[in-house]
Order: C-alpha cells, then sequence, then structure tokens
C-alpha cells in the first residue's frame, strides 16, 4: 500500500478543523494548536502516555485531558510475579485547562490531587535532550506509596508521527509514537526498591492530541529493547479512523523508522470474548512481519462512569518471530518484552 509521507511542516489543522494533510512522518511535522480545534472543549482529546519496562516488570504513566474528565493514572506490572496494580483519579471537566504543551518536544506536564502527583520535564542530560518523569501515588497497594524519578535518553533519530481523519467533519488524531528510549531510575512501593538501569531498561511515549468519534475501538502493539547489540522495537497499531493515506505500523532499527503497511493481531477466542493469555500471531499484508506472542500479563480495566465508559486489554508477554527492514534485510527477534492491547471506548 502506498503511503504518503510528510517531509515538511505544517498546520495540522486548517480554519474549519479539518486535517490540512493526512499522512505520516519520521519527524513531529504536524503543527498542533488547540486553538484552531473546531469542536467544543468537551469533545477533545489530549493525553500523554510513557510506559518504561524491561523484563522484570513495568510502569505506566498517564496524564489526560478528555474534555468532560482528566484520567491520571500510574500502572506497576510484576512481570515476574505475573500480578499488576493500576490506581486511576478522575478530575471532572477539565475542558483543556490540564494545560498538555502543544508540542512533544518541550513544555512541562503536571498534574496533582488527593495523595498524588505526576510530572513529565523535559531536560538535558549531557549537554543532550532528555525526559525527567516524577511521580508519587499515596496508598497504593496494600496501604503504600508508589513514587519514582525516571530519566530517559537517547531518543531515536526517527518516530512514528500521524495524522489520521475519521469520516466525521472535525475529527481526527495526531500522534507521535517514541520507541528505543533508554530509562534509568528508581521506584518504590513502601520499603521496596526497583532499579531501571539503562542496560536492560527502555521507555516509549505515546503523544496523543485529537477530537475522536463517541465511540471507537484500537489495536496497539509496542516494544523496545536491543536486537544483536542494536536499538530496535515496533509500533503496531489499526482499527480506527481512514487509514487509506497512511498507517502507524513501523519497524525501528538503530534509530530509523522501516515503514510497514497494514497489520492483523490474531487474538484467540472471539471478538468479545477473547482468550487474552493464550498465544496471539501477528501479520502483515506484505510479507514483512511474522511474529508469534507468549502472554504474560493482562492488564484489564473497566470504566464506566456516566459518559465515560472504556474496556481495555493491554496484554504484556514475548514476542518471537521475524521482520524485514525496507532493504530487505531480515531480523530474527526472540523473547522481546513488550505488549498488545485491545482497547474499546464510549467517550
Amino acid at each position: 500500500m502506498w503511503q504518503h509521507e510528510i517531509v515538511t511542516q505544517i498546520p495540522l489543522l486548517d480554519a474549519e478543523g479539518n486535517l490540512t494533510e493526512p499522512g505520516w512522518s519520521r519527524k513531529p511535522c504536524m503543527l498542533y494548536d488547540r486553538q484552531a480545534v473546531k469542536a467544543p472543549a468537551i469533545r477533545r482529546k489530549e493525553w500523554d502516555y510513557y510506559l518504561i519496562a524491561n523484563d522484570r516488570y513495568a510502569l505506566a504513566l498517564t496524564v489526560s485531558d478528555n474534555g468532560y474528565v482528566g484520567l491520571d493514572s500510574i500502572s506497576w506490572m510484576d512481570l515476574e510475579g505475573k500480578t499488576e496494580t493500576t490506581k486511576t483519579p478522575l478530575r471532572p471537566l477539565p475542558l483543556g485547562r490540564t494545560g498538555l504543551p502543544y508540542s512533544s518536544e518541550a513544555g512541562v506536564v503536571a498534574v496533582s490531587g488527593k495523595g498524588y502527583g505526576i510530572t513529565f520535564y523535559h531536560i538535558q542530560r549531557d549537554g543532550k535532550p532528555a525526559r525527567q518523569l516524577v511521580f508519587t501515588m499515596e496508598k497504593f497497594q496494600d496501604g503504600e506509596t508508589l513514587e519514582g524519578s525516571i530519566v530517559l535518553t537517547d531518543e531515536p533519530r526517527d518516530s512514528m508521527n500521524i495524522c489520521t481523519p475519521f469520516a466525521e467533519k472535525g475529527h481526527f488524531y495526531c500522534n507521535r509514537k517514541i520507541n528505543c528510549m533508554v530509562a534509568e531510575g528508581e521506584v518504590t512501593l513502601g520499603a521496596k526498591s526497583f532499579s531501571f538501569s539503562p542496560e536492560d531498561s527502555f521507555a516509549l511515549l505515546d503523544w496523543g492530541r485529537g477530537v475522536w468519534p463517541a465511540k471507537c475501538v484500537w489495536y496497539w502493539s509496542s516494544a523496545s529493547g536491543r536486537l544483536d547489540g542494536v536499538p530496535f522495537g515496533f509500533n503496531l497499531g489499526y482499527g480506527f479512523g481512514e487509514a487509506h493515506t497512511a498507517t502507524e505500523n513501523a519497524i525501528v532499527y538503530d534509530g530509523v523508522i522501516h515503514k510497514l503497511s497494514h497489520v492483523k493481531f490474531h487474538i484467540p477466542g472471539k471478538p468479545g470474548r477473547e482468550d487474552w493469555l493464550a498465544p496471539w500471531r501477528f501479520t502483515d499484508d506484505a510479507g514483512r512481519l511474522e511474529l508469534d506472542f507468549v502472554p504474560i500479563l493482562d492488564r484489564s480495566a473497566r470504566i464506566d462512569v456516566k459518559a465515560v465508559r472504556t474496556d481495555q486489554h493491554q496484554v504484556f508477554g514475548r514476542f518471537s518471530g521475524r521482520l524485514v527492514l525496507d532493504d530487505g534485510t531480515e531480523l530474527k527477534v526472540e523473547n522481546l518484552t513488550g505488549f498488545a492491547e485491545k482497547v474499546v471506548n464510549r467517550w
């Protein structure tokens, strides 16, 4: 499938609030401006999501402003013990007042409430751009406080950027996914301490801004690590919007994006009755991706509060198989830690 690549900076939206140029890019070329969105503030969706992981445990941090509700979430996954805890305080009617930055490359994200706080900074580390994630949440697990500070470095040259239209006028999704950032820091849960070391710990950013239909479903998968000593990862996704111009499917190898077309998640079971912890398969439409996925842990979450209903299954596990780069080079992957998810929203 031909996919339109955007190579110069452009305003994301036109005067009517529609995308000026649907497509994908290797850099954040699409310039988001909240004031250019024509939909009511209650319909805007904005979020920053970070996942930090190694083969033993994973941490997810979310700050979101979905117009009528803000969801600030911390998840801690013990991949060895196959347990997880997620806490998601809600903020009624933020309507954009969370003040999430227009850019994924600058600004501070900061929220706080009763017994918790989450802040994302842009900093310098050894003269190079880096990110620092600071967080605390009281009574997180068994009455104990979870807190920590993580620094992310070695951002790759390329990232997966895409602006996706929906059929409805004024609806769009602008998204940036950064794989393969190196993570370093400490997390404490009560008296226990957990280290993320740059030798084996990696981070992902999912930066999203948009206006979505009231009902939607998405499939998303991501993994980051090293392959033969080289930074390696992938981003796969589909299920929403009009993907005839571009998809978000990509391999990241040594900092460079290798673009894929359409992918398919083969989840065991039937839709609505999936067997989340049975082995999955992943394939693409050009014979460049064949992956087996052995689940370890299903981080499931359901929220049903009046206008908001979400059913999430983020399944962590190990990927093995083959992927093919743009030049035909075949990569063999074995037991790469990552996740795959299906999310159904009414929001």
